[in-house]
């Protein structure tokens, strides 16, 4: 297998499911206005007021490893909506001030945060997002990670089966907090009637709305999305609904939108690939790679090897066959900055 097919096979692998850290921002503040991520008149409407408006919303899914901060805001700025975290462990988010630091960094700038928890008991789940209530849009519960240890302990897709549970940790979250909403994002069944039945049931137990995962648990991303499951879903429960794979342009997210009516689409392959598919263009453009750099530079967060990834994904389609070669095997910061100067006259 050569470097192409390994990196296309690693984009195909990446999984659309992955107390509070807020970094000191003062000295920051400047560079972040510069890069027109922030206002002094930041847009302090909530993403339910936005949905009710009619407003129809981009956003950038969880990805492990690649939702961090930085990224976040490049989306931000780039025409994304909502930015959700990496899927959290709820226990270990709960049990471990390490676990908290490391994987849950934000600042005031990041208001346009979902964060999702993996959790399969409603007071560990409570617990965590009481934790992250004050500094984020939502919280979201993973009911649709397809990874084989998160199924075997009854999180993510393996709470498809126990649609009970969901509703347990639902109830006991809306009931314990009040000031943020709660979501669920799901994965499709064989059997269409369990999701519609399950999609009904969380609607009844409090969910503000549903992301919706156009394939099975079982299928890979090389399966076409069931767009038609994703319509029925809309079509059975009275909140809003977001529509989730194989989003990789704008006009894509357009077609899905008039085709399927939901509320919002969510893009996770496509985002990390083109952070500026939703203002429309069909690949990065060298504007926002600069802001990545400079974003980055700016906050941190990111260790070379994920600052790495996520180069290689923005210039995958524009990377010639040698060029992605010598990209990929660089393995410092300054180098890899060195061969975006050189190669854009930086």
């Amino acid at each position: 297998m050569n470097e192409e097919e390994k990196e296309e096979l690693e984009l195909n692998r990446i999984q659309e499911e992955e107390d509070e850290d807020l970094l000191e921002v003062d000295d920051i503040r400047t560079n972040l206005k510069d890069l027109k991520i922030v206002t002094d008149d930041q847009d302090k409407t909530s993403v339910m007021e936005r949905i009710n408006r009619g407003d129809f919303l981009h956003i950038a899914a969880p990805m492990v490893r690649f939702s961090k901060l930085p990224f976040r805001l490049l989306c931000k700025k780039w025409g994304c909506d909502l930015t959700f975290s990496p899927m959290l462990l709820a226990e270990s988010f709960n049990r471990s001030e390490f676990a908290r630091d490391s994987d849950f960094t934000t600042n005031q700038f990041d208001n346009s945060l979902i964060v999702q928890f993996a959790a399969n008991d409603g007071e560990e789940l409570s617990a965590a997002v009481e934790k992250v209530a004050n500094h984020c849009q939502g919280v979201d519960i993973n009911c649709g990670c397809p990874q084989k240890w998160i199924i075997r302990e009854n999180m993510g897709a393996g709470l498809l089966t126990t649609p009970e549970k969901i509703e347990e940790m639902i109830k006991t979250t809306t009931r314990r907090i009040t000031n943020i909403p709660l979501s669920i994002k799901i994965r499709i069944q064989k059997d269409m009637s369990q999701t519609i039945e399950l999609a009904k049931r969380a609607e009844r137990a409090g969910v503000s709305w549903i992301t919706v995962h156009g394939r099975t648990s079982s299928q890979r991303s090389s399966h076409p999305v069931d767009y038609d499951a994703i319509k029925l879903v809309k079509e059975s429960i009275g909140i809003p609904v977001f529509a989730n794979g194989d989003i990789f342009t704008l006009d894509q997210a357009n077609d899905i939108r008039d085709k399927t009516k939901v509320n919002g689409v969510m893009s996770a392959r496509g985002i990390l690939c083109n952070p500026a598919l939703y203002m429309g263009y069909d690949t990065t453009p060298i504007e926002c790679i600069k802001e990545f750099i400079d974003i980055n530079s700016q906050i941190g967060g990111l260790n070379t090897d994920i600052f790495h990834r996520h180069l290689m994904y923005m210039l995958y389609s524009v990377n010639s066959k040698a060029e992605k070669k010598e990209f990929n095997l660089l393995s410092t910061t300054p180098s890899i900055i060195d061969f975006i100067k050189d190669k854009y006259y930086l």
